[in-house]
This record gives structure tokens, C-alpha cells and sequence, in this order.
């Protein structure tokens, strides 16, 4: 090879080793950094390499990943690759995942001689892997609650009719309640849904929108939380077109939760009160309605709930914290 061709090369080496986000070092047998590529400094944010140049390699890394590193120069040196994957700070204190491989650079004899370390930055990999595993166990936990639901759902609607025919029908409504909770909270995000677009879903299939008054500061939901306020606003609406303000043209619901900040939590109301609509008699039994309302909501946002049947309307009351209703319990 003739001496232009060794400068071409050596170029060429040189910009390839400049191009590569891949972090570039030999280290000596002991493990000590002898060279660093110029794209590796880059990644590892080092402005001068000279700062680093003779440093223990393993010393870079912390915890079980140092041991990692270690175990990597033992091997190279004994003439074995190595690979794993650990955390490592840059030295600019940005932490960064890699995935590290170290191969023995073998001597005229053969024997290793000095070692390659070559580190691939894969933090991004690693957070969609966070991520991914985040989704599951939201997928696992919000079915779970689904399922819980479904099951209360089916208990208190069989058990508040001996009509077969009655409580198919309710079940089959209540389950499409169920259904546009989960629509909502997927068309929104995928830990919860706002306040506002629950109490809206709530009247908008039946096109009662016009009788209803909505208002309240801006309040995301959990989505455990999120199922059981709209349950408890599908009964309520039920309720008030079948029997109270809502089956009538002149009646009117007001909807209003308020947020005051205390010492230690801050406290969460939520009214709901019915006018305009005929006389309200308080029923005879407790229906899923009543149940659903009062022992599910309350138990699943924690507080407390009051159903009052006025003569000029319905009035419901949750009071909580907006801690349990945005805490998602796993």
C-alpha cells in the first residue's frame, strides 16, 4: 500500500469514526482508556479527552453496571466478547442508557493486546420499553376495573327486578354506559378524562344538552375514578328523563363542582340539582340507581354522597378530595 493510500485511509477512518454517534474507545488490558472516537465524545458530551485518558473505564459506571464492566475486561482479556446493557451518566451528568459490547484487539501473536469497547446509546429504546410496559399495566389495571364494574353492574340490576325482560333491558343500558366511559377515556387520554366532557357525555345521547347548566374549574379524572362518575351521571340522568326534571319541557339539571385549596388536601364538590320537573316522591326501595350512585361512587372516589329527594327536584352531593380523584390507585 503506498503512503497516499495510508493518508486516504486514515482519513477515511477518521471521518467515519467522526460520523458515528456510536462511542468509540481501546482500552488497554487493565481496562484504562487509551482512545476515544471523536463521535463518541460527542455522545458522552467530553470536551477534552484528556480528562478521561488513562481512567479506569469501569469507574464510569455505578451500582451493578460497573460490576458489568468489569466483568467485560475480564472476558476481552481472556479473548471473549462481552455485551450488556446498563445506565451510565455522560460527563456532562446527562443520564444516558447503553448498550455496550467490549471485543479483545488481538497482537502479532495473537493474544489480546488491547481491548475495543464499543457503547450505542439506546436511552430512547429504553423509554419506549418504559413506556410500553406502563401501557400494560394501565391495560391490565383498567380491565380489572372494567370487569369490577360489569360485576356490580350485574348484581345490583338482577337483584332490584324479578322481571326478566326489565332488567335485561337495563343491563344491556347500563353496559352501554359502561361503553362510552371507556370511549371517552380512549378518545381522551390514557389516564383519565376531564370533568367537563364526562358530565357533557353524560346528556348528550339523549339531546337534552338545551335543559342542562355545566360548570366547574378544569379537573382531569383518574380513569378508575373517571368509570365510576360516569356511571353515576348516566343513573342520574336516567332518573331525572324518566321521573324528574328532564321529563318535562320547562325542567332544568344544574351541574357545578367547585376546587378549594386547604391545608393539607384540597377539597373537591360536586352538585347536582334538578328543577322545574314534577313533584319528587322519595322511592319506596333502593334501587341500582340509588346503589350505584351513592356506594359505588363514594367508594371508588372516597368522600362522601348525599341523595336528596326535594319536592322541587332531585339534589346529589359528592364530596372528596381532588387527590382521590386524580390518584389512580393500582
Amino acid at each position: 500500500m503506498s503512503s497516499d493510500d495510508e493518508i486516504i485511509d486514515a482519513a477515511f477512518v477518521r471521518t467515519v469514526l467522526a460520523a458515528s454517534n456510536d462511542c468509540i474507545k481501546v482500552l488497554n488490558l487493565d481496562g484504562d482508556l487509551a482512545f476515544m472516537s471523536e463521535g463518541g465524545q460527542r455522545v458522552m458530551e467530553v470536551s477534552d479527552f484528556n480528562q478521561l485518558r488513562g481512567c479506569p473505564w469501569p469507574s464510569l459506571w455505578e451500582g451493578q453496571s460497573n460490576a458489568e464492566a468489569k466483568k467485560a475486561v475480564a472476558e476481552a482479556r481472556a479473548g471473549r466478547n462481552y455485551r450488556f446493557q446498563g445506565p451510565a451518566d455522560t460527563l456532562a451528568g446527562n443520564p444516558r442508557w447503553w448498550d455496550v459490547q467490549v471485543t479483545p484487539i488481538p497482537g502479532p501473536d495473537g493474544q489480546p493486546a488491547r481491548l475495543l469497547s464499543v457503547s450505542r446509546d439506546i436511552t430512547g429504546l429504553k423509554r419506549s420499553e418504559d413506556q410500553h410496559r406502563l401501557l400494560a399495566l394501565e391495560l391490565n389495571h383498567r380491565i380489572k376495573n372494567v370487569l369490577a364494574m360489569v360485576q356490580a353492574i350485574a348484581s345490583q340490576t338482577f337483584r332490584a327486578t324479578s322481571d326478566p325482560t326489565e332488567a335485561k333491558a337495563a343491563f344491556l343500558d347500563r353496559l352501554g354506559a359502561l361503553g362510552a366511559a371507556q370511549d371517552l377515556l380512549t378518545e381522551t387520554t390514557l389516564t383519565g378524562a376531564r370533568m367537563a366532557d364526562i358530565v357533557a357525555d353524560a346528556f348528550r345521547p339523549h339531546g337534552r344538552e338545551g335543559q342542562v347548566t355545566a360548570s366547574g374549574p378544569e379537573v382531569d379524572l383518574s380513569p378508575r375514578c373517571a368509570l365510576a362518575m360516569s356511571l353515576a351521571l348516566h343513573e342520574l340522568t336516567t332518573n331525572a328523563i324518566k321521573y324528574g326534571a328532564l321529563s318535562a319541557d320547562g325542567g332544568r339539571v344544574m351541574v357545578s363542582w367547585t376546587v378549594t385549596p386547604g391545608k393539607d388536601e384540597t377539597a373537591f364538590v360536586l352538585t347536582w340539582a334538578e328543577s322545574g320537573g314534577p313533584p319528587v316522591a322519595r322511592p319506596t326501595r333502593t334501587g341500582f340507581g340509588s346503589g350505584m350512585i351513592q356506594r359505588a361512587l363514594s367508594g371508588y372516589v372516597g368522600g362522601a354522597t348525599t341523595l336528596a329527594y326535594n319536592a322541587a327536584g332531585v339534589v346529589f352531593t359528592l364530596t372528596t378530595t381532588l387527590e382521590a380523584l386524580t390518584a389512580e390507585v393500582k
